[in-house]
């Protein structure tokens, strides 16, 4: 190795002695750092340790010197501060749609950008009590594939399983491949969804699929189509009506009658675009809101009972006054 070579190695090793064992309260002296790149096998001297920090310096990296008793030198700032790491990793862990397996190997790699000090502390941080996590290992992928196909403006072919009561996987439609025209991926409910134009199945619309559920993606030589749907598409409208993203045609403008201490949760729901119109008791409001009337909405409406009760239109009274009914039947 020439001498240039070693002076380029010895830099980086310098840099990375910074990047894994110091921070704002762990400290190196000079010292210290010749040992630690003494113990990795580089060759180093006191007077050169002065001249790399300055070259680190000068090519940007924040290195520090903290003066006096117990002081040294650490690196400052990072790419990303410690606090940031910590909700990366928090949302790795409690995100159902990543494996446990891929969850580990990303929060791994979140922790190489913080000391090794400030990643033992992001191991404490992320711990999530009985969280249910996806077991798809091709997701992962999946989402890179379906964000290829949508850059490059390809349809995709898949399979769609849902599980069966044999606790086994078992695809839709026989295991015959969806093919659909990508739009865009939207992360609603702690899983990723893919908005897609199909045409396979009549009436050609823009819908949704679970990427969770979707196995062997293939981006295809095909160009999308449903461009001029989906200009005129809302994505947030789209999901902010549909209850748990489940699928339903009828949509339909729902008023609501709501007790005052529930606008939080309505906000909540359907946001702050919302008009709350309060009514002449001066405890209630009644809302209208556009919404894909599904057992899931219905099921919404039944478990913040009596404090919000549909008011309009009757064909949606008469669906929960018939779901009310049936349930009935069944525990009473």
């Amino acid at each position: 190795m020439s001498r240039q070579e070693g002076q380029k190695a010895k830099i980086l090793a310098l840099l990375q002695v910074f990047e894994q064992k110091t921070d704002d309260q762990h400290m190196l002296t000079v010292p210290e750092l010749v040992d630690a790149l003494n113990g990795a096998g580089i060759p180093a001297e006191r007077k050169s340790i002065y001249t790399d920090i300055a070259a680190l310096q000068d090519a940007g990296y924040d290195i520090e010197q903290q003066r006096g008793r117990g002081g040294g030198y650490y690196l400052a700032s990072r790419s990303f501060e410690l606090a940031e790491l910590k909700i990366l990793v928090d949302a790795v862990q409690s995100s159902r749609f990543i494996t446990r397996k891929k969850s580990r190997e990303l929060i791994h790699k979140l922790e190489g950008l913080a000391s090794s000090y400030q990643a033992s502390a992001l191991q404490r941080q992320v711990f999530v009590s009985g969280r249910a996590k996806s077991e798809n290992e091709t997701s992962y992928y999946a989402v890179d594939a379906l964000h290829q196909a949508i850059a490059s403006d390809k349809m995709v072919s898949f399979q769609y399983w849902e599980w069966q009561p044999d606790g086994k996987k078992h695809p839709r439609r026989e295991g015959s491949l969806y093919k659909v025209s990508p739009w865009a991926l939207a992360w609603e409910n702690d899983n990723y969804y893919l908005i897609a134009y199909q045409d396979y199945a009549q009436p050609a619309n823009i819908r949704h699929y679970r990427v969770d559920r979707m196995q062997k993606v293939k981006v295809l030589n095909h160009p999308r189509a449903g461009k001029k749907l989906y200009a005129d598409f809302d994505l947030a409208a789209y999901i902010k009506k549909r209850f748990n993203m489940y699928a339903s045609s009828d949509e339909q403008q729902v008023t609501l009658r709501c007790a005052n201490h529930m606008a939080g949760t309505i906000i909540d729901r359907f946001g702050t675009g919302i008009m709350l119109i309060p009514e002449e008791d001066g405890a209630h409001f009644h809302v209208t809101v556009p919404i894909a009337v599904s057992p899931q909405f219905l099921g919404w409406v039944c478990g913040l009972s009596p404090y919000v009760t549909i008011l309009g239109p009757e064909t949606v009274r008469d669906q929960i006054c018939t779901l009310i009914q049936d349930m009935s039947k069944i525990y009473f």
